[in-house]
């Protein structure tokens, strides 16, 4: 099965925002283009330039989602056309290109990473070993020693001048805990856990990512000195892929929550791998694609200045991620109430109970068991748009009122 090659004349457009069914994404082989967001968020340029080596609407055809972006050709342009169940195809023809999006969509996701925390929570920081500390403080205060002593141990190997060496080196003597954390038992790409295992830790240097064969693994976080659930992971997950993609510190805590087996893929061996097996590639790249364009809509709803329109964005968000096909009467049932809707959008679930009440106001939505029902995504998704285009008129009269 061939790539398919085609032609875009200049002006024309190559993919449009907002448009579903997309299943087929872009190689640049010749040709400039444009691309361009109607709601620009932050972190990122409103609009980019594209050349030869370049692609364009990865994140959409992977994920199966609507398109995130609008592309147009500036000049006459020849393109590599690929359709989502080719990746693995792409691998074995084309490994670079391959790994170039796979390494560009992780630092992608960090950057978008990185300012949602820093948007939604004031004291966010970025990850860095000096950190480990801190973290080792929170598990040593909590009692849970065995994890406060990988934190220690850990901080000790990465920060060996740091400011806290002598009372890591005390908390370690107290725990009688050895002040080196003792080698991995096992170097063998297959790896067990038992409960409450810790994987990595975040703030620490990363070598390894992991597909999970058995069990489940809690993914969590520190915010704000509060440990967050981030997700429950399953048989057939990756975790642990940003640290050995962009060689920068674990963002995030992996403890096993139950009796597990996982597959352990190091730096080393990780680009043979995915040429070797494409479906790995393939999953990773979907895997990816997905945080992604879940990422972008988090980011986009920053930028919804309206608390309403933003409890209805995030509505329609989680049905299209659920892949709920929207339409005129068409409905969705969420597995979550008012409360854990305020929680999700970042407000309070008792002072800003009045939201969750104006929300119920429309006739479309409601609650049963305690659970939101839209009976109408169309209306849902009308709403959503003039929330957006609303904030995107402030946007404008602010950027001229500040240009005079």
């Amino acid at each position: 099965m061939a790539f398919r090659t085609i032609q875009f004349k200049g002006g024309s457009y190559c993919i449009i925002e907002g448009k579903k069914d997309a299943n087929k994404f872009y190689i640049i082989i010749q040709g400039k283009l444009r691309t361009q967001k109607s709601t620009p968020v932050v972190g990122e340029e409103s609009t980019s330039i594209l050349e030869a080596g370049d692609f364009f609407g990865v994140e959409s055809a992977m994920s199966n989602h609507s398109r995130i972006e609008t592309v147009m050709a500036m000049s006459d342009c020849k393109l590599i056309e690929v359709s989502s169940d080719q990746f693995g195809l792409l691998i074995q023809k084309n490994a670079p290109i391959a790994m170039k999006i796979i390494r560009s969509f992780s630092m992608k996701l960090r950057s978008f990473d990185n300012t949602i925390a820093r948007l939604s929570f004031r004291n966010a920081v970025e990850e860095d070993p000096a950190h480990l500390f801190d973290l080792g403080e929170f598990w040593f205060k909590a009692q849970r020693f065995v994890h406060a002593a990988y934190a220690y141990q850990r901080y000790l190997q990465w920060c060996s001048k740091g400011d806290k060496v002598s009372q890591a080196k005390m908390r370690l003597q107290a725990m009688n805990k050895p002040l080196k954390a003792p080698p991995v038992a096992d170097s063998s790409i297959n790896r067990n856990h038992r409960p409450d295992d810790l994987i990595f830790c975040e703030n620490e240097p990363g070598y390894e990512l992991y597909i999970i064969q058995t069990g489940r693994v809690k993914i969590t976080k520190m915010v704000e000195g509060q440990e967050v659930m981030l997700a429950v992971l399953q048989p057939g997950d990756i975790f642990g892929e940003m640290a050995i993609l962009d060689n920068k510190p674990r963002t995030a805590t992996a403890i096993c929550a139950e009796d597990s087996s996982m597959l352990a893929i190091n730096k080393a061996n990780f680009e043979n791998m995915v040429k070797a097996q494409p479906q790995l590639a393939t999953k990773l790249i979907t895997l990816l694609s997905e945080r992604i364009w879940t990422a972008y809509r988090q980011l986009a709803n920053l930028m919804i200045n309206d608390p309403l329109g933003r409890l209805y964005d995030t509505l329609l968000t989680l049905a299209e991620k659920d892949h709920a096909k929207i339409g005129a009467r068409a409905s969705y049932h969420y597995d979550i109430g008012g409360k854990d809707l305020l929680s999700m959008v970042g407000f309070d679930a008792v002072k800003d109970e009045r939201l969750l009440l104006d929300l119920l106001k429309s006739r479309w939505l409601k609650l049963d068991g305690g659970k939101i029902i839209c009976l109408d995504l169309q209306e849902l998704e009308k709403q959503v748009a003039f929330y957006k285009k609303k904030a995107a008129v402030e946007r404008k009269r602010e950027k001229a009122a500040a240009s005079q």
